[in-house]
């Protein structure tokens, strides 16, 4: 169907923080909406996110450039195109910013439109948004399934007010479990961790992602937390649950070392790796995100090599959803794993390329939220059709994170 109408409008996200919702409207009267998210822990590889600068309203952080863009850039070119080609309208948007990174009008800009249409013409075939994505991807349409939610239950880092160095502290349920049970287990644990902060008069407020912010004496502290907090709801470490661990190292780089509140002294990248082996010996980790800064590719290859058979080294700040990024660090052997964040690189095609070559790789696939969310639910289908491993959506409070979690709920029923 071809593309009638475009509308786009200013709206808050979940950090109270403009982003941009696009409206598209087809031929057939079909409509698809969608709100693009924004990180807080951004990579300085990931395609540029275009804010107004404007410091007399939303502290600069108004996007009202990109409004203007889209209605006098995007949408004179984009309207009368059929929407079923996804590919050649994204093509085309990337040819209109003209820069590598999209500096010039916007990853946000471009991927509200993109998201918008592919919903859109989802709407227009009548097919739920995890199908139309896979057909787009070209991938099997029938054998879809539901991907193991990691939830972040402690927020640190960016994502907790510094209270702790590493950023995300999650649990991770068994891959033999259904969703709908997986979900449950989240649940309990969350509730089981409030109690134990409780017990032990820690505060119970709550970070960017829906997690605990508590005051801890340390990192290593929060698995010892999450230990209590499973025994207490019931479940068995190692068996029912897991541990996993997003460092967002270039966070805590200074410098040439690495500060955490653990040690004393500054830590070069190998004392580093030794906390890490130290780390998986104690708590047995599923994943480790982000463990160095992300330009530090000979660190991140020399870890792959100790303990990538022992766990997922997972490349987020590393890779950016870039196909470029994710080619060298397939080459360099510095990761097996690859967070996929659409906003990174801007459009659904370019993000479905690089899920695409990241499985030719043997990679696994963790698809991403970011902390600064809206309601929309897109990314749940989006992790459904391109048959993700793993979802990272954030605890499972919040009504911008339930909404992805319930959507997941609602393709389990659909699929059985």
């Amino acid at each position: 169907m071809l593309i009638k109408k475009i509308i786009a409008r200013e709206i808050l996200n979940s950090r109270a923080q403009p982003t941009i919702e696009a409206i598209v409207q087809l031929s057939d009267a079909s409509v698809g909406v969608y709100s693009v998210p924004s990180g807080s822990s951004i990579g300085k590889h990931e395609a540029l996110e275009l804010r107004d600068n404007d410091k007399s309203r939303f502290r600069g952080l108004g996007v009202l450039k990109s409004l203007t863009t889209i209605a006098t850039v995007l949408a004179p070119k984009l309207i009368g195109r059929d929407a079923q080609n996804q590919g050649e309208i994204d093509n085309l948007m990337i040819s209109l910013d003209g820069t590598e990174n999209k500096s010039n009008l916007g990853a946000n800009t471009i991927l509200a439109l993109s998201g918008a249409i592919a919903k859109a013409q989802s709407a227009s075939l009548k097919l739920p948004l995890y199908q139309y994505l896979a057909k787009l991807r070209g991938g099997n349409m029938h054998q879809f399934q539901i991907p193991t939610p990691m939830f972040n239950l402690i927020n640190g880092g960016v994502h907790g007010g510094g209270n702790l160095d590493f950023q995300e502290f999650m649990i991770v349920p068994a891959k033999a479990g259904s969703y709908s049970d997986n979900l449950r287990l989240g649940q309990e644990i969350y509730l089981s961790l409030k109690e134990t902060l409780k017990s032990q008069n820690q505060l119970t407020l709550i970070g960017d992602e829906g997690g605990f912010a508590p005051l801890l004496y340390s990192n290593l502290e929060a698995f010892k937390v999450f230990e209590e907090a499973i025994a207490t709801a019931g479940y068995k470490v190692g068996l029912d649950a897991f541990f996993s661990l997003d460092a967002a190292a270039s966070n805590i780089k200074q410098g040439s070392s690495y500060r955490i509140k653990d040690k004393p002294v500054p830590l070069s990248a190998s004392d580093l790796s030794e906390f890490y082996v130290s780390l998986n010996e104690q708590f047995h980790l599923l994943s480790l995100e982000d463990p160095f800064a992300e330009d530090d590719w000979d660190d991140w290859t020399g870890l792959t090599a100790k303990l990538g058979s022992e766990m997922l080294i997972v490349g987020d700040d590393l890779t950016c959803t870039n196909l470029a990024r994710l080619e060298k660090a397939i080459s360099s052997k510095a990761a097996g794993a690859i967070v996929i964040k659409p906003n990174q690189i801007g459009t659904i095609s370019e993000t479905l390329t690089v899920v695409t070559r990241a499985k030719e790789a043997g990679f696994k696939i963790i698809v991403s939220h970011r902390s600064g969310e809206t309601n929309d639910d897109m990314i749940a289908d989006f992790a459904v059709a391109v048959g993700a491993d793993y979802a990272k959506f954030g605890a499972p409070a919040r009504g911008e994170r339930v909404a992805k979690y319930n959507r997941l709920l609602e393709i389990e029923h659909e699929l059985s």
